[in-house]
């Protein structure tokens, strides 16, 4: 069994915490009408992408019905939709949609994956859910060799990145969240931009452009340090 088989069964099989894992599955059972027919994952996910990746993408939890329903993060809700939409136009996935864990979508050179791995009441996970998939946020990113890049959605995903991989002194500062801002330390470039949450994407909080952006920038990053 290799490193990530291995990785991915420890995180699938975890029972961690006590208020998700009844969430999760009560989920599972109940669906919601639309997806009545369909078999809930019910389980919490690893991340996916290139294994390769020079970019890693930090998300914040699976949605009830999305990542909880499909078995895979950021597929089968709005949310998905929209950063698969600005993945694919800036060459960082070979489509724009993200429906179901079989449904071909390939990330280049990114891999995505939340710091809480199953789906909490209301989107609001609690610290100590946070801290108890920190050991799989360490995990899952120190089997990516290639690193250069890390794009924090959202605020809790900022900071349970920076707590979990701590910067080096010689930074001499702490990022401080503002969507588009850029950090540089230790050999690695920070990139902000707030959560493509449908209570931001559907209250123009965040739009298609200021994300285009960010992911532009990026772009151009990872070309100059190929």
């Amino acid at each position: 069994m290799d490193k990530w088989t291995k990785l991915r069964d420890e995180i699938v099989g975890c029972r961690a915490c006590e208020r998700l894992v009844p969430y999760r599955e009560q989920i599972a059972r109940d669906k919601r009408a639309a997806y009545r027919n369909e078999e809930y994952w019910g389980k919490p996910l690893p991340g996916f992408g290139d294994p390769q990746a020079q970019l890693l993408i930090v998300g914040l939890a699976p949605a009830a019905h999305g990542g909880n329903r499909t078995g895979r993060v950021f597929t089968g809700d709005s949310s998905g939709s929209f950063l698969m939409t600005g993945l694919h136009r800036y060459g960082f996935a070979n489509k724009s949609s993200s429906d179901s864990r079989n449904d071909g979508l390939i990330l280049h050179n990114a891999f995505i994956l939340a710091v809480v791995r199953c789906a909490p009441p209301d989107n609001k996970p609690l610290p100590s859910e946070v801290a108890n998939c920190r050991k799989f946020l360490l995990e899952e990113t120190k089997l990516l060799p290639n690193l250069r890049a890390v794009l924090f959605l959202g605020k809790i995903a900022m900071d349970a990145y920076l707590k979990t991989f701590p910067l080096s002194s010689s930074a001499g500062y702490r990022p401080i969240f503002k969507h588009g801002a850029e950090y540089e330390a230790d050999n690695m470039r920070f990139f902000v931009s707030y959560h493509v949450s449908r209570q931001n994407t559907q209250t123009g909080r965040l739009t298609p452009e200021m994300f285009g952006g960010v992911l532009a920038n990026i772009q151009t990053y990872l070309r100059l340090h190929q």
